[in-house]
C-alpha cells in the first residue's frame, strides 16, 4: 500500500476498495454555490457513508462529488459519536460481493452493498488507511478478523476464478490496462542471474576457440 489521497491511499489503485465517509463533499460545494433545489436534497445522500469501488488502476476516485462516478452501491452508516462497537462484514464469494453492518449495537446485521460479477484476482492484500479532511473525528479498528470460506466449486467456475488477473465488474466498462507482471521469487531470480553467467561464460570460451582456430588457419596461409 503507498500513501495517497484516497482516504490515505493511493489514488488508481488496483483492487477493490470499501469506503467509510463522514463529510459530504458534494453538498457541501452545492450550499456554497446555492444551487440547491429541492430534486437535489431529494437525492441526496445522508452522511456517513459507506461505498465500495473496484479499481483495475485506471479510475481515479472523485472527492469532489464523493465517489459517485465509480461507485458500486453504498448505504448511510450513522457511526459517528456512539458508545458501543460497530461492525462491518465484506463476503466474497463466488463473484458475489456482499457487505452488511452492525451498528444500531443490537448484534444484528443489516445489508448495506450486494454487486454480483465481482471478479477479483488472487493473491492480493487486507489493509486500511484513513485520512484527516474538513471534519476530524476519532475512529480506531478494534480488530480485522479474515476467514477463509470453503466453497464448491465446479472444474469450469475453478478455472474461470483462477483466470482473473485484474479486478472488474461484469456489466462495467473499466478502461483496459495491462495486467501488472507477478514479482519474481527469490529462487527464480537466482536461476536467471545463474543461467545468465553460464551463458555468457559459454559464449566467451565459443568466442576463444574460435578466435583461435581463425589464428591457425591464417598461420597456414601466411606460410
Amino acid at each position: 500500500m503507498q500513501p495517497g489521497p484516497v482516504f490515505g491511499n493511493m489514488d488508481k489503485f488496483v483492487g477493490l476498495g470499501v469506503f467509510v465517509d463522514t463529510y459530504p463533499n458534494e453538498e457541501k460545494q452545492q450550499e456554497v454555490q446555492r444551487m440547491q433545489t429541492y430534486c437535489f436534497k431529494a437525492l441526496q445522500r445522508v452522511f456517513p457513508y459507506i461505498s465500495a469501488m473496484v479499481n483495475n488502476g485506471s479510475l481515479s476516485y472523485d472527492h469532489e462529488r464523493d465517489g459517485r462516478p465509480t461507485e458500486l452501491g453504498g448505504c448511510t452508516a450513522i457511526v459517528r459519536n456512539l458508545h458501543y462497537d460497530t461492525f462491518l462484514v465484506i463476503r466474497y464469494v463466488k463473484r458475489h460481493l456482499t457487505i452488511m453492518m452492525d451498528i444500531d449495537g443490537k448484534h444484528e446485521w443489516r445489508d448495506c452493498i450486494e454487486v454480483p460479477g465481482v471478479r477479483l484476482p488472487r493473491g492480493y492484500y487486507f489493509g486500511t488507511s484513513s485520512i484527516t479532511g474538513d471534519l476530524s473525528d476519532n475512529h480506531d479498528v478494534i480488530s480485522l478478523k479474515l476467514f477463509e470460506l470453503t466453497v464448491e466449486r465446479t472444474p469450469e467456475e475453478e478455472k474461470l476464478h483462477r483466470d482473473v488477473f485484474l479486478p472488474s465488474v461484469d456489466n462495467m466498462k473499466l478502461p483496459e490496462v495491462t495486467a501488472p507482471l507477478p514479482p519474481l521469487s527469490g529462487l527464480a531470480l537466482f536461476l536467471i542471474v545463474f543461467f545468465s553467467l553460464v551463458s555468457s561464460v559459454f559464449a566467451i570460451v565459443i568466442g576463444i576457440i574460435l578466435y583461435n582456430k581463425w589464428q591457425d588457419q591464417s598461420r597456414k596461409r601466411f606460410y
